[in-house]
């Protein structure tokens, strides 16, 4: 099936959620980098295919996802926070949006309430988005609690109350579709990366994937998988279906 005759472009969104790293900002390599130089600090070495496993991963789940896999489980905490001030430096340096996601942004805000369900710090996500022209567009940001002075309930899907949980628990994802004042089933979640569609598949919300497809399995998790946002099939659907809003409440 061709994505002109996809389901998922008869429907229309009442809102739409974004990740950010690697969907809106590619920093997928800073991380990346981050991880390559905590190993290298540490005197350790990854196993094969770790990158892949730790792409989406909440950083202080990377943390402890590298400490595992070194067999040195006590310094998780220490990898965690060198891992993030790596990656907040390489941010800074070098701020770039993935092609296509400013026009898609742009194109889209006129029409519905935007918002980001992201597993980066807040403080991250409105220093990229900002330095890319891209934060006034989006009304919401929302980023995981620090879930190590709160404890969730692991074998719930129910958002706690008093913590937000990284993905892939859905809770960014639920979280952001209600402080746009839509229901899950109303709301599209873009990701690009396995551990992001599964939050946002959790939450209730329809997925698009885009970026490089992963193997048929993987990309049937999402409801269609694009190569990018600026996809003219996908452009195309917006004008058609999404009418422009002369007004909506963004953040300052």
């Amino acid at each position: 099936m061709t994505t002109k005759a996809h389901p998922l472009l008869t429907w229309t969104p009442e809102a739409v959620v974004f990740d950010c790293d690697g969907t809106l900002m590619d920093t997928e390599r800073h991380w990346q980098d981050a991880r390559r130089r905590v190993f290298l600090d540490f005197g350790l070495t990854p196993l094969p295919g770790f990158a892949e496993r730790a792409k989406g991963v909440h950083y202080t789940d990377c943390g402890r996802l590298m400490a595992e896999e070194a067999q040195k489980p006590e310094l998780a905490d220490s990898m965690a926070e060198e891992l993030l001030t790596h990656f907040m430096a390489r941010v800074a340096e070098d701020p770039v949006t993935v092609p296509g996601a400013a026009e898609f942004v742009r194109l889209v805000s006129g029409r519905l309430p935007l918002a980001v369900a992201s597993n980066c710090p807040m403080e991250t996500v409105e220093s990229s988005l900002g330095h890319a022209g891209l934060l006034g567009h989006f009304a919401h940001i929302v980023v995981p609690s620090d879930t190590r002075t709160a404890e969730a309930d692991e074998n719930s899907d129910e958002e706690a109350p008093w913590v937000v949980r990284p993905k892939p628990w859905p809770d960014v994802y639920a979280t952001a579709a209600r402080l746009c004042g839509v229901l899950p089933d109303q709301a599209l979640g873009i990701e690009d990366s396995l551990t992001g569609v599964e939050s946002a598949r959790r939450a209730g919300l329809r997925v698009l994937g885009v970026g490089p497809r992963p193997g048929e399995r993987e990309a049937a998790r999402a409801d269609l998988w694009v190569t990018s946002l600026d996809t003219p099939v996908l452009l195309a659907w917006v004008r058609a279906r999404v009418p422009e809003r002369a007004e909506l409440d963004l953040r300052e």
